[in-house]
Protein backbone atom coordinates (compact mmCIF):
# COMPACT_ATOMS: atom_id res chain seq x y z
CA UNK A 1 0.00 0.00 0.00
CA UNK A 2 1.10 2.81 -0.89
CA UNK A 3 2.31 5.38 2.02
CA UNK A 4 -0.07 8.55 2.84
CA UNK A 5 3.29 10.72 3.11
CA UNK A 6 3.70 10.26 -0.69
CA UNK A 7 -0.07 11.19 -1.52
CA UNK A 8 0.89 14.85 0.50
CA UNK A 9 4.26 15.63 -0.95
CA UNK A 10 2.74 14.91 -5.00
CA UNK A 11 -0.21 17.75 -3.45
CA UNK A 12 2.64 19.89 -2.45
CA UNK A 13 4.64 19.27 -5.57
CA UNK A 14 1.70 19.65 -7.48
CA UNK A 15 0.39 22.80 -5.72
CA UNK A 16 3.88 25.36 -5.43
CA UNK A 17 5.07 23.45 -9.31
CA UNK A 18 8.18 23.09 -8.01
CA UNK A 19 10.29 21.09 -6.11
CA UNK A 20 13.13 23.22 -3.87
CA UNK A 21 9.15 25.55 -2.55
CA UNK A 22 7.67 22.04 -1.91
CA UNK A 23 10.16 20.91 0.15
CA UNK A 24 10.54 24.60 2.31
CA UNK A 25 6.96 24.69 2.87
CA UNK A 26 7.14 20.78 4.02
CA UNK A 27 10.50 21.46 6.20
CA UNK A 28 12.10 18.32 4.27
CA UNK A 29 14.31 18.36 1.38
CA UNK A 30 14.57 18.42 -2.06
CA UNK A 31 16.00 15.24 -2.70
CA UNK A 32 13.79 13.67 -0.50
CA UNK A 33 10.96 14.87 -2.30
CA UNK A 34 12.07 13.49 -5.54
CA UNK A 35 12.83 9.91 -4.32
CA UNK A 36 9.66 10.00 -2.64
CA UNK A 37 7.47 11.33 -6.68
CA UNK A 38 9.59 8.60 -8.17
CA UNK A 39 8.67 5.49 -5.76
CA UNK A 40 5.30 6.82 -6.28
CA UNK A 41 5.56 6.98 -9.80
CA UNK A 42 6.93 4.09 -10.12
CA UNK A 43 4.01 2.49 -7.80
CA UNK A 44 1.35 4.07 -10.24
CA UNK A 45 2.91 3.08 -13.30
CA UNK A 46 2.88 6.51 -14.88
CA UNK A 47 4.43 9.84 -15.00
CA UNK A 48 2.55 12.28 -13.03
CA UNK A 49 5.31 15.41 -14.07
CA UNK A 50 6.69 16.69 -16.77
CA UNK A 51 9.74 18.79 -15.79
CA UNK A 52 11.52 21.45 -16.72
CA UNK A 53 14.02 24.07 -16.18
CA UNK A 54 11.38 26.60 -14.62
CA UNK A 55 9.47 23.85 -12.47
CA UNK A 56 7.21 20.73 -13.10
CA UNK A 57 3.65 20.88 -14.42
CA UNK A 58 1.13 17.80 -13.99
CA UNK A 59 0.64 14.90 -16.60
CA UNK A 60 -2.35 13.81 -17.77
CA UNK A 61 -2.18 11.42 -15.16
CA UNK A 62 -1.17 13.75 -12.50
CA UNK A 63 -4.25 16.20 -13.27
CA UNK A 64 -6.84 13.14 -12.42
CA UNK A 65 -4.73 12.15 -8.94
CA UNK A 66 -4.60 15.97 -7.97
CA UNK A 67 -8.38 15.82 -8.57
CA UNK A 68 -8.86 13.36 -5.82
CA UNK A 69 -5.52 13.60 -3.62
CA UNK A 70 -6.11 17.73 -3.18
CA UNK A 71 -9.34 16.90 -1.69
CA UNK A 72 -8.07 14.60 0.98
CA UNK A 73 -5.11 16.13 1.57
CA UNK A 74 -6.98 19.40 2.32
CA UNK A 75 -9.45 18.22 4.47
CA UNK A 76 -7.23 16.70 6.65
CA UNK A 77 -5.38 19.50 7.19
CA UNK A 78 -8.59 21.48 7.75
CA UNK A 79 -9.16 18.65 10.62
CA UNK A 80 -5.46 18.74 12.04
CA UNK A 81 -5.93 22.57 12.58
CA UNK A 82 -9.18 21.75 14.36
CA UNK A 83 -8.00 19.80 16.72
CA UNK A 84 -5.48 21.84 17.21
CA UNK A 85 -6.85 25.01 17.63
CA UNK A 86 -9.51 22.53 20.13
CA UNK A 87 -7.10 21.89 21.93
CA UNK A 88 -5.86 25.20 22.09
CA UNK A 89 -9.53 26.26 23.00
CA UNK A 90 -9.74 28.69 19.93
CA UNK A 91 -12.68 26.59 18.88
CA UNK A 92 -14.86 23.83 19.89
CA UNK A 93 -18.28 23.17 21.08
CA UNK A 94 -20.32 22.08 24.39
CA UNK A 95 -23.14 20.37 24.92
CA UNK A 96 -24.92 20.38 28.28
CA UNK A 97 -27.95 18.84 29.79
CA UNK A 98 -28.66 20.90 32.79
CA UNK A 99 -31.94 21.19 35.48
CA UNK A 100 -33.12 24.85 35.74
CA UNK A 101 -32.81 24.88 39.67
CA UNK A 102 -28.84 23.71 39.24
CA UNK A 103 -28.84 26.50 36.23
CA UNK A 104 -29.81 29.20 38.59
CA UNK A 105 -27.70 27.99 41.82
CA UNK A 106 -24.66 26.74 40.41
CA UNK A 107 -24.08 26.28 36.75
CA UNK A 108 -24.58 30.21 35.31
CA UNK A 109 -21.84 31.89 37.20
CA UNK A 110 -19.30 28.87 35.90
CA UNK A 111 -20.39 29.14 32.52
CA UNK A 112 -19.83 33.04 32.92
CA UNK A 113 -16.28 32.28 33.78
CA UNK A 114 -15.93 29.89 31.41
CA UNK A 115 -16.97 32.38 28.63
CA UNK A 116 -14.82 34.94 29.75
CA UNK A 117 -11.54 32.86 29.58
CA UNK A 118 -13.01 30.93 26.75
CA UNK A 119 -15.01 32.71 24.06
CA UNK A 120 -14.76 31.51 21.35
CA UNK A 121 -16.05 27.64 22.66
CA UNK A 122 -19.56 27.38 21.58
CA UNK A 123 -22.07 26.13 24.35
CA UNK A 124 -25.50 24.43 23.66
CA UNK A 125 -27.53 24.83 26.59
CA UNK A 126 -30.38 21.89 27.20
CA UNK A 127 -32.95 22.39 29.81
CA UNK A 128 -34.30 19.12 31.49
CA UNK A 129 -35.70 18.25 34.63
CA UNK A 130 -32.77 15.44 35.80
CA UNK A 131 -34.36 12.36 34.72
CA UNK A 132 -34.38 13.43 30.66
CA UNK A 133 -30.89 14.97 31.05
CA UNK A 134 -29.72 11.43 32.78
CA UNK A 135 -31.43 10.04 29.55
CA UNK A 136 -29.56 12.31 27.03
CA UNK A 137 -26.52 11.76 28.32
CA UNK A 138 -27.30 7.89 27.83
CA UNK A 139 -28.48 8.08 24.32
CA UNK A 140 -24.76 10.69 23.98
CA UNK A 141 -27.14 13.85 23.01
CA UNK A 142 -24.91 15.57 25.82
CA UNK A 143 -21.47 15.78 26.89
CA UNK A 144 -22.21 15.71 30.64
CA UNK A 145 -24.70 16.94 32.97
CA UNK A 146 -25.75 18.90 36.37
CA UNK A 147 -28.67 18.03 37.84
CA UNK A 148 -30.75 17.79 41.49
CA UNK A 149 -30.96 14.86 43.49
CA UNK A 150 -32.61 12.39 43.93
CA UNK A 151 -31.01 11.25 40.72
CA UNK A 152 -30.53 7.26 39.55
CA UNK A 153 -27.25 6.48 37.92
CA UNK A 154 -26.44 2.78 36.47
CA UNK A 155 -23.01 1.58 36.49
CA UNK A 156 -21.99 3.60 33.14
CA UNK A 157 -22.59 6.91 35.46
CA UNK A 158 -20.70 9.00 37.54
CA UNK A 159 -21.78 11.62 39.60
CA UNK A 160 -19.46 14.13 41.06
CA UNK A 161 -21.60 16.49 43.97
CA UNK A 162 -20.78 20.08 43.02
CA UNK A 163 -23.03 22.15 45.29
CA UNK A 164 -25.60 21.53 48.60
CA UNK A 165 -29.13 23.51 48.86
CA UNK A 166 -32.17 23.76 50.91
CA UNK A 167 -35.27 23.90 50.61
CA UNK A 168 -37.89 25.45 52.18
CA UNK A 169 -41.84 26.62 52.42
CA UNK A 170 -43.11 29.49 50.60
CA UNK A 171 -46.49 31.32 50.65
CA UNK A 172 -48.03 33.90 49.00
CA UNK A 173 -48.53 37.55 51.48
CA UNK A 174 -52.61 36.45 51.89
CA UNK A 175 -51.94 32.67 52.05
CA UNK A 176 -49.70 33.48 54.96
CA UNK A 177 -51.70 34.45 57.23
CA UNK A 178 -53.50 31.08 57.48
CA UNK A 179 -50.47 29.83 58.66
CA UNK A 180 -49.06 32.11 61.26
CA UNK A 181 -46.96 30.04 62.95
CA UNK A 182 -44.31 27.45 62.83
CA UNK A 183 -45.75 24.24 61.64
CA UNK A 184 -45.21 20.84 60.80
CA UNK A 185 -45.60 18.89 57.50
CA UNK A 186 -48.71 17.30 58.94
CA UNK A 187 -49.96 20.39 59.36
CA UNK A 188 -49.66 21.53 56.36
CA UNK A 189 -50.33 18.67 54.15
CA UNK A 190 -53.70 19.32 53.37
CA UNK A 191 -53.10 22.64 52.03
CA UNK A 192 -52.98 23.26 47.97
CA UNK A 193 -49.71 22.59 47.07
CA UNK A 194 -48.15 23.76 43.56
CA UNK A 195 -45.31 21.34 42.76
CA UNK A 196 -42.91 20.71 39.96
CA UNK A 197 -44.53 17.22 37.33
CA UNK A 198 -44.27 13.91 38.33
CA UNK A 199 -41.20 13.03 36.16
CA UNK A 200 -38.74 15.34 37.88
CA UNK A 201 -36.22 14.59 40.88
CA UNK A 202 -37.99 17.33 43.07
CA UNK A 203 -41.52 15.57 43.10
CA UNK A 204 -39.21 12.66 43.77
CA UNK A 205 -38.01 14.02 46.66
CA UNK A 206 -40.78 15.63 48.13
CA UNK A 207 -42.84 12.35 47.90
CA UNK A 208 -40.12 10.65 49.99
CA UNK A 209 -40.09 13.38 52.57
CA UNK A 210 -43.86 12.80 53.06
CA UNK A 211 -43.74 9.37 53.16
CA UNK A 212 -41.19 9.54 55.50
CA UNK A 213 -43.60 11.02 57.82
CA UNK A 214 -46.54 8.56 56.59
CA UNK A 215 -47.87 11.84 55.04
CA UNK A 216 -49.03 12.14 51.53
CA UNK A 217 -47.35 14.42 49.02
CA UNK A 218 -50.33 15.54 46.96
CA UNK A 219 -50.06 18.92 44.58
CA UNK A 220 -53.42 20.41 43.74
CA UNK A 221 -51.30 22.00 41.00
CA UNK A 222 -48.37 20.86 38.56
CA UNK A 223 -46.13 23.29 36.60
CA UNK A 224 -42.90 22.74 34.38
CA UNK A 225 -40.39 25.12 35.97
CA UNK A 226 -39.16 26.29 39.35
CA UNK A 227 -40.64 30.14 38.14
CA UNK A 228 -43.86 28.85 37.35
CA UNK A 229 -44.26 27.49 41.23
CA UNK A 230 -42.86 30.81 41.97
CA UNK A 231 -45.66 32.60 40.11
CA UNK A 232 -48.08 30.47 41.90
CA UNK A 233 -46.99 31.42 44.90
CA UNK A 234 -46.61 35.24 44.60
CA UNK A 235 -50.33 35.30 43.65
CA UNK A 236 -51.81 32.69 46.27
CA UNK A 237 -52.57 29.94 44.44
CA UNK A 238 -50.96 27.75 46.94
CA UNK A 239 -48.39 27.17 48.91
CA UNK A 240 -44.65 25.65 47.60
CA UNK A 241 -41.35 24.33 48.46
CA UNK A 242 -38.76 26.62 46.43
CA UNK A 243 -34.73 26.39 46.96
CA UNK A 244 -33.48 28.87 49.92
CA UNK A 245 -31.02 30.90 47.77
CA UNK A 246 -33.26 31.86 44.98
CA UNK A 247 -36.47 32.75 47.42
CA UNK A 248 -34.46 35.55 49.50
CA UNK A 249 -34.85 38.34 47.01
CA UNK A 250 -38.20 37.41 46.95
CA UNK A 251 -38.85 37.15 50.65
CA UNK A 252 -36.70 40.35 51.57
CA UNK A 253 -39.41 42.04 48.79
CA UNK A 254 -42.29 40.71 50.97
CA UNK A 255 -43.79 39.21 47.96
CA UNK A 256 -44.19 35.58 49.59
CA UNK A 257 -43.60 34.51 52.88
CA UNK A 258 -41.35 31.51 54.49
CA UNK A 259 -43.15 29.34 56.32
CA UNK A 260 -41.09 27.96 59.36
CA UNK A 261 -41.39 24.24 59.61
CA UNK A 262 -40.78 22.05 62.38
CA UNK A 263 -39.92 19.45 60.02
CA UNK A 264 -36.18 19.40 59.18
CA UNK A 265 -35.54 18.18 55.30
CA UNK A 266 -32.84 16.87 53.94
CA UNK A 267 -30.69 18.93 51.81
CA UNK A 268 -30.57 18.39 48.43
CA UNK A 269 -27.30 18.34 46.27
CA UNK A 270 -26.31 19.76 42.64
CA UNK A 271 -24.70 16.59 40.76
CA UNK A 272 -22.45 16.39 38.07
CA UNK A 273 -23.01 13.55 36.10
CA UNK A 274 -20.49 11.79 33.42
CA UNK A 275 -20.16 8.97 30.92
CA UNK A 276 -17.08 7.04 32.43
CA UNK A 277 -16.66 5.51 29.27
CA UNK A 278 -17.20 8.71 26.58
CA UNK A 279 -14.04 10.81 26.44
CA UNK A 280 -14.74 14.63 26.74
CA UNK A 281 -13.49 16.85 24.26
CA UNK A 282 -10.66 19.36 25.18
CA UNK A 283 -13.48 22.61 25.60
CA UNK A 284 -16.05 20.09 27.77
CA UNK A 285 -12.79 18.57 29.84
CA UNK A 286 -11.86 22.58 30.59
CA UNK A 287 -15.41 23.15 31.55
CA UNK A 288 -15.37 20.30 33.90
CA UNK A 289 -12.47 21.24 36.01
CA UNK A 290 -14.40 24.80 36.38
CA UNK A 291 -17.28 23.42 37.52
CA UNK A 292 -15.38 20.74 40.13
CA UNK A 293 -13.32 24.32 41.57
CA UNK A 294 -14.36 25.13 44.90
Amino acid sequence: MIPYDYYRIFYNVAKYQNFSKAAEAMNNNQPNLTRCINLLENELGCKLFIRSNKGVRLTEEGERLYSHVSIAVEQLDFGEKELLREKKLESGHITIGCSETALKLFAGKKLELFRARYPKIKIRLTCHATPQAINALKQNLVDFAVVLTPVHLDKNLTGHVLQEFREILLAGIKFKDKIYRQASLAEVANYSFASMDTDTSTYEYFVKVFMERNLEFKPAMFVATTDQILFMIKHNLGIGFYPEQLAREEIDSEKVAEVPLLDELPNRQILLVMDKNKPLSPAASKLVEIFKQV
